[in-house]
């Protein structure tokens, strides 16, 4: 994984013609174009990716879950509300890494600053095999079910249809996002209003239910009747399926080397983003249990197609088109993000050194985007939809307990740091004792699902030591490693990006440490 740093000087030097051109301007010296990653993610982009990832398929599938863990209505709204405020505790806390800790790459960048490569390998190890592909299969699987609805109104539709259209959706959504960032962030800009308007069209229904005076089944009383006793563990199972609904709020985290003046755009993206979608969820419920029983939403597989049916009419087709838009939306901003992971763990070392390139046109991470691609069809062939929740969640919350346990450890290693944003220390500890007994109760009460993942994540440990921290390799390994990665540069046209001189000429010195400006340390990142 490392071979690609020996040959990294000759790779360069054999970059196409188009690298060499010049950008000139009256007032400036004729400086080489160059290739790397461009700042296009403005404030309102910034909003739409946050959005755009946490509103997918989970609002359309989790309510079924959280309501059969939690055991009753009143209870799962307590839960909705509870998962937005931890959510919102947790992005507090990226927002503060991700201005210290400038890099693209999230949860994995800021764990390898901080604990060094092996902990940072292990979450991407189980990103790349599981988090990323296996929600994006799930979104997809939801595009594709919810789009073949109508076609299938009598039935589940064919497994071979739903896989074939979830592979097209994510083929053609790969497609773009190697073209064009531009293009990508325009997609994520106009799905992710038109997800808004899906879910707002079932608030409204929802509302107009209520004041007809529709709403027994949301009177106290009624809403915490039981239907069945709840358990300690099973109020942690409705937090993940809760989680996985707003599962998504770290990732312009992703992508912060592509935002325009990230200090100021991304906690702002972050405290307008995760308090809109937390009202949004928390009323789409209120509509859902005020125009359906437990009993219904429990027996239904298609929680919006049912609303649906029960309160438009002949014009209940609008919901499964609605919400198949909505999870397009999803699926294009899960490639953007999840790709920029495989990038960033490339440019450190511990994936194979192609996936640190970009296309020297578009300026796009093609090698990343088509393994984020290939992964995910892999999953959607192999896995189904509900069965994936539970793993997916635990991992992502294993995590983040990681990442924001780092925050707490680097703010011991480098006190004197300078941190744009500084959050109070009771904001990572609430969410750090929330998560252990999350984390604790959830194994407790389905140790083969947590489990499996917490075993799937330490197979990355010898691959660690043999990939990346096993430096004397047979020569032919690095001949071979060599060779892939020329033949890949030919085929994508990829070159590794460069720094922009004009940009670190203006690089603010603020990231030191200032503890370590005295003694010529630099302390940068």
């Amino acid at each position: 994984m490392d071979g690609g740093k020996r040959k990294r000087s000759v790779c360069a030097t054999q970059e196409p013609e188009a690298q060499q051109k010049m950008v000139k301007d009256k007032n400036i010296k004729a400086i080489p174009e160059v290739v790397t990653l461009k700042k296009e993610i403005g404030l309102l982009s910034a909003c739409t990716i946050i959005i755009g990832n946490i509103i997918g398929s989970g609002i359309f599938i989790s309510p079924k879950g959280v309501l059969e863990h939690s055991g009753s209505v009143g209870l799962a709204l307590v839960i909705w509300l509870s998962g937005g405020g931890i959510a919102a505790l947790g992005s507090l806390c990226y927002a503060e890494l991700g201005v210290t800790i400038p890099k693209s790459g999230g949860d994995y960048s800021y764990v390898t600053e901080i604990f060094g490569g092996l902990i940072g390998f292990l979450l991407l190890w189980s990103a790349v095999l599981i988090m990323y592909p296996t929600t994006l299969a799930v979104i997809a699987l939801t595009f594709s079910n919810y789009i073949l609805q109508p076609v299938f109104p009598n039935c589940i539709p064919p497994y071979v249809a739903t896989r074939l259209l979830s592979t097209t959706c994510i083929l053609f959504l790969t497609w773009v996002n190697c073209f064009s960032v531009r293009l990508a962030t325009r997609i994520q800009d106009i799905f992710t209003v038109g997800k808004l308007l899906a879910l707002g069209l079932i608030i409204v229904v929802g509302l107009v239910e209520i004041f007809k005076g529709d709403y027994d089944g949301l009177t106290p009383h009624v809403a915490f009747t039981f239907f069945k006793s709840p358990t300690v563990g099973g109020i942690a199972l409705a937090f993940l399926q809760a989680s996985f609904a707003f599962s998504g709020w770290n990732f312009l985290n992703y992508v912060t080397e592509e935002v325009v003046e990230p200090r100021r755009n991304l906690p702002r993206a972050i405290y307008i983003s995760i308090p809109l979608v937390t009202i949004v969820y928390t009323f789409t419920n209120i509509a859902y249990f005020a125009s359906m029983s437990p009993e219904e939403l429990l027996a239904s597989n298609a929680v919006a197609v049912t609303f649906g049916e029960k309160l438009l009419g002949m014009f209940s087709t609008i919901m499964p088109i609605s919400v198949a838009l909505s999870t397009f939306g999803g699926i294009n901003g899960y490639l953007f993000t999840s790709s920029r992971l495989c990038f960033s763990g490339a440019r450190e070392g511990h994936l194979p050194s192609l996936l640190a390139m970009i296309h020297f046109k578009s300026c796009t991470p093609i090698p990343a985007l088509l393994v984020s691609c290939t992964a995910s069809i892999f999953i959607l062939c192999i896995g189904e939809t509900h069965n994936l929740i539970n793993y997916v969640s635990f991992i992502n919350y294993l995590s983040y307990g990681v990442t924001i346990a780092g925050l707490l450890y680097y703010r011991w290693k480098k006190p004197n740091l300078y941190r744009p944003i500084k959050v109070n220390l009771l904001v990572p500890i609430s969410y750090l004792v929330f998560w252990v007994l999350l984390l604790g109760f959830s194994l407790h009460s389905e140790p083969i699902v947590c489990g499996g993942g917490l075993v799937i994540m330490l197979t990355g440990v010898p691959v660690y030591f043999l990939g990346v921290h096993w430096k004397q390799k047979p020569k032919c390994i690095y001949d071979f490693i060599e060779w892939a990665t020329y033949l890949g540069q030919r085929v994508f046209f990829v070159v590794f990006p460069q720094v922009d001189p004009i940009v670190a000429a203006t690089t603010p010195t603020e990231w030191t440490d200032k503890s370590s400006t005295t003694s010529n340390a630099s302390g940068t990142f």
